[in-house]
This record gives C-alpha cells, structure tokens and sequence, in this order.
C-alpha cells in the first residue's frame, strides 16, 4: 500500500508540474501579445505576471529586443515551481520550467 501511495503522490505532482508548464507558456504568450501590441515593456511583463496568477516572488519575465515597429522582440518566462507533495519536498528542489516566445512588433 505504501508503495501505490507513493505511486499516486508523484502522479499527482507530474501533473501539476505540467499544468504550470502550461501556465507558463500561456504566460509568455500573452506578454508578447501585449509587447507586439502596445509596444510597452512594463505592460507587458505586467500581462505576463497576471496571465498565469503565479506568485510574483517565483516568476521572472524578460523582455528582449526593441519594441518598435517590424522589429522583433523576446518574452521569456521562468518559474519555480515549488514540490508540493510532501514526501517529495524534502528530497527535491522547485523545478524551474520556462518558455520562450518571439513576435513581431505591429
């Protein structure tokens, strides 16, 4: 039993892990929407942070290249994603997942 306990705890992680995964890449794509959009760095590291309703102390976004016109610019996002499983949390640090997008500035 203990071992089907087991089982199931780190099922149940890997699934949320994944579940920020894709949280995280929802994330960086509404950031670089709102980049290519407005052309604002400061909008849209804001959009990226509401996006997901991560806590802010674990979420880092960058905004690389130049946000004028036809250039194109880089959101990229990266979270610590904490082990909530206890067994687990002692043994294993928070995973850092991250996604990448590029877009063209309208």
């Amino acid at each position: 039993l203990p071992v089907v306990v087991l089982c199931l705890l780190l099922v149940l992680q890997v699934g949320l892990l994944i579940r920020d995964q894709v949280l995280v890449t929802h994330s960086a794509r509404e950031g670089a929407r709102v980049a290519a959009v407005e052309a604002d760095a400061g909008a849209a590291v804001e959009a990226s942070q509401e996006a997901a309703g991560f806590d802010p102390d674990r979420l880092t976004v960058d905004i690389v290249g130049e946000l004028t016109s036809g250039e194109r610019v880089r959101v990229e996002v990266s979270y610590r994603s904490p082990i909530v499983v206890p067994v687990l949390g002692g043994i294993v640090d928070d995973v850092k997942l991250t996604s990448t997008v590029t877009i063209r500035v309208e």
